[in-house]
Order: C-alpha cells, then sequence, then structure tokens
C-alpha cells in the first residue's frame, strides 16, 4: 500500500502518526512539512498524492498553515485539487489572496459551480473592477441571482441565502413532486423539505422529503404538509436568523421578500458559519480588536484597528489618572496606599468583566430583553455585593495582618465593596444603554466598563483613605 493510500486508509481520530490529522482534525505538522517540501522539491505528483485524500476543509486548512509566500506554488501544485468546493472553506484573507492572483474567468467558473450563497461569499470582497470582470464572465443565470444577491444589504437574509428551491403547489398529489424532483435539473444539490407555494408564490406549507418518501403517490400534498413554518424576510440581519434556527431548531427556511414571495432559502450549514462568525467577532470586539481580527489579516490594518482602541483606552487610562492626582498629598505621606489601590482597580475591573460577558451573550441571545431587565439589575447586584464582600473581607484581613494598621484593612474592604457595586451595576448597565441605543454593546462597552471600575476603585478607596486620615 502506498503512502497516500494509507492515509487515504487511516480514520481521522488514528493517532499514527502517517495520519493527515490528529485526534481534534487538525492536520499535523509532519503532514504539512511533507507536503511543503513535496512542493519545494518540484515533486508535484507526491503532494498531489498526499493532499488528494483530504476532505476540501482540510486541504484549505493546509493553505492555509503555509506561509504566504509559499501559498502560490503549493495551489500550482494541487491543480485540480483547489476547486470551489475548497475555496468555499478557505479563510476569507487567504482567499482574496488567491482569487487575486487569478484571471476573471477562472474565478468565474468556479463561482459558477457554487450554490448562490457561497459565490456571493466568494465574489462579494473582491474590488468593484474585479467584481464587475468577474460577473461579466459568469452564466447570464448565475451572474442574475448573484447580482441579485448581492443588491441586499451585507450580513443579511438575502447575502446568506441560496435562491435555488424545490417549490410545488398544494394541489399537486405526491407522485407528481417525486416525479418533479427526479426530472427537473434545477433543483438545490442539498434540501431536506419541499416548499408548498400557492398561485402568488406565497409559501403556505412545508413537506419534508421523508414524508413524500413515505406517502403513497395519490395522497395529495395539501393533506400531508405542515402549514406552520418560520419564514425569514430577506433583510433580516444574519444574527437574528441564527437565532431562528436555534429558537425553532430548523434544519431550513424559507426565505420571502417584501411582498411575502418565496425568493430562497437557508439551511442550516449556512447557521453554523454564522453562530461562529458572530461570536467569533463578538470576542475580538470586547478584547478591542476591530470585528474581524483573524492572525491571516494583513499587518498594516491589524496596527490600524487595534490602535484605535488603544488610543481610546489611553484616554480613559488619562482619567483615572487624574482622580489619583486628586490625592497626591495622602500618597506622598503614606506611600502604601500606591502600593494597594491598583488591587482595588483591578479586581473591580475583574469582576465588570465577568458581568459585561454574561449581559453581552444574553443581549445577543435575546435572553435579556426590555421585560427581565430590572431582574437582570437586581440579580447582578446581588452577586455583586456578595462577592464584593466576600472579597472586602479577604483583603481586608490580609492588610491588617501584613500592615498591622486595622484601619487601612477596613477602607480596603469597603472600597473592595464599593467598587465590585460599581463593577456589577456598569457591567450590565453599559451593555443595555448602548443596545437601547441601537449600537453593538460588544464594540464599545469594555471601555466604558473599565473607566468605570478604575475611577470608582481609585476614588473610593484613595477618598476613603482621605476621609479617615490615613494620609496624615
Amino acid at each position: 500500500m502506498s503512502e497516500s493510500e494509507q492515509i487515504a486508509a487511516a480514520p481521522p481520530g488514528d493517532s499514527d502518526v502517517r495520519s493527515p490529522v490528529d485526534e481534534e482534525d487538525r492536520l499535523r505538522p509532519e503532514f504539512v512539512d511533507k507536503v511543503l517540501d513535496a512542493v519545494e522539491a518540484g515533486d508535484d505528483e507526491t503532494a498531489r498524492k498526499l493532499v488528494e485524500p483530504l476532505h476540501p476543509a482540510d486541504v484549505a486548512d493546509l493553505i492555509e498553515l503555509a506561509a504566504r509566500d509559499e501559498r502560490e506554488g503549493l495551489v500550482k501544485a494541487l491543480a485540480g485539487i483547489v476547486g470551489a468546493d475548497v475555496l468555499a472553506e478557505m479563510n476569507d484573507y487567504v482567499r482574496e489572496g488567491l482569487l487575486d492572483e487569478m484571471e476573471p474567468q477562472q474565478v468565474a467558473d468556479i463561482a459558477g459551480q457554487l450554490d448562490t450563497d457561497d459565490a456571493v461569499a466568494l465574489i462579494e470582497d473582491l474590488d468593484r473592477d474585479e467584481r464587475l470582470a468577474v460577473l461579466e464572465r459568469m452564466e447570464p443565470d448565475d451572474r442574475a441571482a448573484v447580482e441579485e444577491a448581492l443588491s441586499y444589504p451585507e450580513e443579511t437574509a438575502g447575502r446568506l441565502m441560496q435562491r435555488d428551491v424545490c417549490a410545488v403547489p398544494e394541489h399537486w398529489n405526491i407522485g407528481q413532486v417525486i416525479d418533479y424532483l427526479r426530472s427537473t435539473r434545477e433543483l438545490p444539490d442539498d434540501f431536506w423539505e419541499v416548499f408548498v407555494v400557492n398561485p402568488a408564490h406565497h409559501p403556505v406549507g412545508t413537506c419534508k422529503l421523508s414524508i413524500i418518501l413515505r406517502t403513497k403517490r395519490s395522497t395529495l400534498v395539501r393533506d400531508v404538509m405542515v402549514r406552520e413554518q418560520t419564514l425569514i424576510p430577506v433583510d433580516l440581519d444574519q444574527e437574528d436568523v441564527a437565532l431562528r434556527f436555534q429558537k425553532y431548531a430548523l434544519v431550513s427556511a424559507a426565505v420571502v421578500d417584501d411582498e411575502g414571495r418565496l425568493v430562497g432559502m437557508i439551511t442550516v450549514d449556512d447557521v453554523v458559519h454564522i453562530i461562529q462568525e458572530e461570536a467569533g467577532e463578538d470576542v475580538l470586539l470586547l478584547a478591542g480588536v476591530g470585528d474581524e481580527g483573524d492572525i491571516n489579516e494583513p499587518v498594516q490594518l491589524t496596527v490600524r484597528r487595534r490602535l484605535f482602541w488603544l488610543v481610546i483606552n489611553l484616554g480613559t487610562a488619562i482619567v483615572a489618572a487624574s482622580v489619583v492626582s486628586l490625592f497626591q498629598s495622602e500618597i506622598g505621606k503614606y506611600a502604601v496606599l500606591a502600593v494597594l489601590m491598583p488591587i482595588v482597580a483591578g479586581m473591580g475591573g475583574n469582576a465588570g468583566t465577568q458581568t459585561l460577558a454574561v449581559a453581552v451573550r444574553a443581549l445577543a441571545t435575546n435572553q435579556l430583553t426590555e421585560s427581565n431587565t430590572l431582574r437582570a439589575f437586581a440579580r447582578e447586584l446581588k452577586i455583586a455585593l456578595a462577592n464584593g464582600i466576600s472579597l472586602g473581607i479577604l483583603i481586608g484581613l490580609g492588610v491588617t495582618l501584613i500592615f498591622h494598621n486595622p484601619l487601612l484593612g477596613g477602607v480596603m474592604g469597603a472600597a473592595m465593596v464599593i467598587n465590585n457595586l460599581a463593577a456589577g451595576l456598569g457591567g450590565i448597565l453599559v451593555p443595555v444603554t448602548l443596545d437601547r441605543f441601537r449600537i453593538d454593546p460588544a464594540v464599545s462597552s469594555a471601555v466604558f466598563v473599565t473607566t468605570i471600575t478604575d475611577v470608582t476603585g481609585f476614588f473610593s478607596f484613595l477618598g476613603l483613605a482621605a476621609a479617615v486620615g490615613l494620609g496624615r
């Protein structure tokens, strides 16, 4: 058995080093090196034999793992393997770099092999001139479908949907539906239900393929179809699309235009990508690295995005420092205050981040709405008070024992309670307020919450210290 045949025969989770992937379905470093070494040596045949058994998603991973200057040679060596299905699985930045090296006709041919939603994802990030050049070379039907999808706003159901759907009238019988499915070529490659429409092409129900296969041919569609269905407006945000799929356990759903006509469908495999994309986007926004942080992103773009938020954080740090400057005399007379005050601010920041993460997630999943906002506030304040008292007692006793100063320990404990309350309040108040103003709470909540906890922490600790005369 050849090496490539051994790789193909090895199960994905096999711990054998000859298996191209490890138990977590990641390409093994030695396999990646072996392919790249073959390409560098000009042995394209060996490289193709090694890669041929891989799933398209794994081939995409292989190209992404290669260095930027190695990718072009790798793709050329894998001619015939790197096709539309591989590009559809590829990281946006890596794919964009490869498309820039292709002629418009090549890109048009690849797009023509994909479903509308994948073709749109392939074309939408191209420069305007490149996009027009590719569209001009596509088949008229494919071009019309892609152009219509591109006319919808980004990250909406219109961009996400595939236009090829299976729709039948309710007066047909099951036999007619089966004959239609077998004889019609212009149907989606994968679908799980047939949409039932009225003469105006409005969806009136659905019929699962499992029902169709188990029902007599003479039975009318209207007698077995399910009339209740979840319809997706064409302009609905993709995050809300994902929430509907999750809430109603959908496998696929019809997309309708402003007049209620069926214009496409969205399937669960598309929604999985949305969930992953939105979750990653929120994490990146909370961290202040932009909404598309990516290790394949150009360095210049990454610097610009990160620097923007770092400059904002610099401004908030100056605000916190100005609070400290109000108590210079107390700190100068009792230097230990400078040692302890970062503890109060730091612990408050951690507590605020915990509350903020929970609140942003609850808003994103519609768990936190206007109907339960007050209960959520009360809950977080209770948690903040309990944590603050616990931490206050712990740090207060510790400071008392270390510095032999009960008064300093009491100030430290009280400041910890106050700042934890501020963290709990800010952690939920800031994202809820931003959400009410239609601002993504993941974008800038962390900056505001950090400012609140820093300012409150410094002011409460140093203010209490000055009030009880610790600096005198």
